[in-house]
């Protein structure tokens, strides 16, 4: 049985039904597809075209399905096309003749981009919630670094030394803004597209309204049009978890650098690192290389989406079947890399003597010496190019940079000092710097953001700790 058999004599063929099957992708949306046809049948007893009676069967036949898909009870029949063909046919299997009114004042365009949003919004708001689960982390192992320090870098060479804490806090804002355009976007999304039907609205009197406030939404559509073919919320989607992708390839990225011999930063503990088949010495940061491959294919989600959408008249079409599978992905493996990352900074090792040794080479507070000569009257210009031309002079002439700040007359001994290990760290002290006052501020700047941002989620019924 197929949901359009008046109008279509023959049966599908084999081809057309392996080629057009959305169930293997779309049983996912069971839930949602649930709440909304409950909201559905509540809206159609509303508007008089259920009596109460037949309101009250389809709601137990739906509970009936819903505790079926709990139990995984729930049996899929050979004709199910999707996840919305086989709660309709099983609610009529149950409810009989009143189960075929199920669908009364309802296209399947409408039910699929209200049950998309639905997904959404629940999902979107639990990415964010495990993404603060690992802000929590980044915050705890911050505190704990205390004066640790390591080299920061520009272009991959020792800049200026950073401490710890500020280095890993700087992920932390990153993933703020990530939790910031995920429930700007779910409140985007949040409008119900039930009551538009196939693409008009219809001729019995629905309240969008109605249905709109059982399902939590914020108001219903402006535009039946624009309601059944408006997939911007799933770009919108896509694109704050492919760049919350890009974030987590670049913490990949830092624990593959800091975890290696070459840099030596890092000990990754034993449940977060793999081995080899060959070689027997090797510990392997796999989960630190897959979050940062994971990322290219969160980006191609979003490319193909896109792509499908640029030239898509108004107004359902079946090409937006294709938003589900890239969508429903890009979560999972955000979510997934989200738990496995989280694992990775909890239980990682810090080598810290290998990091303050990286970071106390004399090259790195060469900016101290400039701005030592800033602060006698120097010009910054004529400071930086004195001070770049006895690094220079170190360098090829092998002699240690601090014998040529004590000969130099504008600098001397009270400039040598700068160069003493862990002395340049604990000069950064402009808001938002790298050293110990600004770091402490930022930590306490950084709590009251999440504590803010667990507010947020919270009025979506999802605060962290909730999961």
């Amino acid at each position: 049985m197929t949901l359009w058999e008046g109008r279509i004599s023959a049966g599908m063929a084999d081809a057309v039904a392996a080629f057009t099957v959305s169930l293997p992708f779309d049983h996912v949306l069971a839930a949602d597809d649930l709440a909304g046809s409950r909201a559905h049948v509540k809206g159609l007893g509303k508007a008089g075209i259920l009596a109460d009676s037949e309101v009250a069967r389809l709601l137990d036949a739906l509970d009936v399905v819903a505790e079926e898909f709990d139990t995984g009870a729930f049996v899929f029949a050979p004709g199910d096309e999707d996840i919305h063909t086989a709660v309709e046919r099983r609610v009529t299997e149950l409810a009989g003749d009143t189960g075929a009114k199920l669908h009364t004042g309802r296209s399947r365009n409408d039910q699929v981009a209200t049950d998309l949003r639905l997904w959404c919004r629940r999902s979107l708001v639990g990415v964010a919630v495990e993404i603060m689960a690992l802000q929590d982390t980044l915050a705890e192992r911050a505190r704990e670094a205390g004066g640790t320090y390591l080299p920061g870098y520009t272009h991959l060479q020792r800049a200026q030394p950073v401490l710890l804490g500020h280095h890993l806090l700087a992920h932390g804002w990153a993933l703020a803004r990530d939790v910031d355009r995920l429930l700007v976007t779910v409140d985007r999304l949040n409008i119900s597209p039930l009551g538009a039907g196939a693409l008009a609205g219809s001729s019995l009197p629905l309240d969008p309204d109605y249905v709109a406030a059982e399902l939590g939404f914020h108001g219903r559509f402006e535009n039946s049009l624009d309601a059944v073919g408006d997939r911007d919320f799933v770009a919108e989607a896509l694109f704050d978890l492919a760049l919350l992708g890009v974030h987590l390839s670049r913490m990949g990225e830092e624990v593959v650098l800091w975890s290696t011999e070459e840099f030596g930063f890092c000990t990754l503990d034993d449940a977060y690192a793999t081995g080899s088949s060959m070689l027997p010495q090797k510990k392997n940061p796999d989960v630190a290389e897959l979050a940062r491959a994971k990322s290219g294919r969160l980006i191609g989600h979003l490319t193909a989406l896109l792509v499908t959408l640029k030239g898509l008249p108004l107004a359902y079409n079946r090409d937006l079947q294709e938003d589900k599978e890239p969508l429903f992905d890009a979560v999972l493996q955000v979510t997934r890399a989200l738990v496995a990352l989280r694992g990775v900074y909890a239980t990682a090792t810090w080598n810290e003597d290998r990091m303050q040794a990286a970071a106390d080479g004399p090259a790195v507070a060469a900016i101290d010496l400039a701005e030592f000569l800033v602060e006698q009257g120097m010009p910054f210009r004529q400071a930086h190019a004195l001070i770049g031309g006895l690094v220079r002079e170190s360098l090829e002439r092998h002699v240690p940079l601090a014998e040529l700040v004590a000969a130099h007359p504008d600098l001397g001994d009270a400039a040598v000092e700068l160069l003493e290990p862990g002395v340049a760290v604990t000069r950064r002290r402009t808001p938002g710097g790298a050293g110990p006052g600004p770091v402490a501020e930022q930590l306490e700047r950084f709590t009251r953001r999440r504590e803010v941002d667990r507010t947020r989620l919270a009025q979506w019924g999802r605060a962290p700790g909730s999961r």
